[in-house]
């Protein structure tokens, strides 16, 4: 028997060690190298790396022949998640939500991007945005950029990336997690931030590090909430393959 995990999250290495660890082969899809590099191999895993249309993902699924597909992808990766449904759907392959624990939000929730740009353009302060780079388009239309602070992984290009977008490039913070509270407390200090903005990632994704550190300095908080998602926690996917084996 052997799955198929679209990852690059820390729910998506997680389930590929424990497969390893259980006997179980593994095909992981990621989208860049980096995920690739913090998930490594395994003898039973194999890593496939590069981003996938839906069509490509279908003809993936029917090359590997998978009892199922788990899909690991970020809670925010909406169209990622839509296209592995369908890809699912259209080769009758087993699908497999891995949904990620949340955390209760803080400062203001805002439901969509044209909320919170709407948000933003209602104040003068200072942003710091860990929103990550795929919200660049949206952050683009925040009015004056030079009061928006990024920060990104430190992807091949992102610092020229970010300028394409016309943020500046000293205001560009480009570091791997995990952020402790002190990374975060420190990186708001930096930027002079009045306002934190950053996703609902929960605890694996670091939001409680981030918000008690703007709480800490005194930053208002702004939280763009997560899609609807419904799937499995770690435990109930480990059960759900177990029984399938």
């Amino acid at each position: 028997m052997k799955i198929l995990i679209f990852g690059g999250t820390t729910e998506g290495r997680e389930l590929a060690a424990w497969c390893e660890k259980s006997g179980i082969a593994a095909d992981v899809s990621v989208t860049t190298g980096y995920g690739a590099r913090l998930l490594g191999q395994g003898e039973l895993i194999n890593v496939f790396t590069g981003r996938l249309d839906c069509g490509e993902m279908q003809t993936l699924i029917n090359a590997g022949s998978y009892a199922a597909v788990v899909d690991a992808t970020h809670p925010y990766a909406s169209e990622a998640t839509a296209n592995i449904k369908e890809a699912c759907a259209a080769t009758g392959t087993r699908y497999l939500r891995l949904s990620r624990e949340s955390c209760e939000v803080k400062g203001t929730a805002v439901g969509s991007a044209e909320a919170l740009t709407e948000l933003l353009n209602s104040t003068d302060k200072v942003i710091f945005s860990t929103l990550g780079s795929k919200e660049l388009p949206m952050l683009a239309k925040v009015r004056d950029k030079q009061r928006v602070w990024l920060r990104v992984l430190p992807a091949e290009g992102i610092a020229e990336k970010c300028a394409e977008y016309g943020f500046d490039p000293l205001h560009v913070i480009a570091c791997k997690p995990p952020y402790t509270l002190s990374d975060n407390k420190r990186h708001l200090m930096r930027s002079g931030a009045g306002v934190l903005v950053t996703k609902e990632s929960g605890s694996t994704g670091g939001y409680p590090e981030k918000t008690a550190a703007a709480e800490e300095l005194g930053i208002e908080i702004i939280t763009l909430t997560r899609p609807a998602d419904e799937g499995y926690t770690f435990g109930q996917i480990t059960e759900i393959i177990g029984e399938m084996i």
